[in-house]
């Protein structure tokens, strides 16, 4: 019997998350009207020039690019963060270039920031109360040095 399986890299990195985002489902969108795969909020999608959100949800690629083009931003905006904070302990969390970038999909580079200066003092929990803290756990450990910081990512 053959079981699939993630390895620990980018992909392995994406399709966890978006597993856990949306069971890995295009077109879905939750109560809360984040969108797609990946759960992007309009906002966020705009920051790309993504306003037509019947065609983000219909284009796997546009949502892949997009994550992508995301995860660069987000490591560009916390690129001194990672370079203090990776391999340190916080809050019983090993903390990870991965597990930073899943945070900020989750929470928003600022808020990830907030929770490593305060050495895990200032916390977020999300709409539905997953916490930052659950997410460096959980997406802790994945080899994302092929993402590499970009300001001004495009999709």
């Amino acid at each position: 019997m053959n079981i699939p399986f993630l390895r620990n890299d980018f992909v392995g990195f994406k399709e966890a998350l978006a597993f856990k985002e949306s069971q890995g489902r295009y077109r879905v969108v939750n109560k809360l009207g984040y969108l797609g795969k990946y759960q992007f909020g309009r906002e966020t999608l705009k920051r790309f020039r993504i306003y037509n959100t019947s065609y983000f949800l219909k284009t796997p690629e546009l949502q892949e690019k997009a994550f992508v083009a995301y995860c660069k931003v987000n490591k560009w905006i916390l690129r001194k963060d990672i370079k203090r904070s990776v391999g340190r302990t916080i809050n019983e969390i090993k903390i990870t270039e991965s597990g930073i970038l899943a945070a900020a999909h989750l929470s928003g580079a600022g808020n990830v920031k907030k929770f490593l200066r305060s050495n895990g003092a200032i916390r977020f929990n999300d709409a539905f109360g997953t916490s930052i803290e659950s997410y460096m756990k959980k997406f802790g450990g994945y080899d994302v040095s092929n993402i590499t910081p970009d300001k001004k990512a495009r999709v």
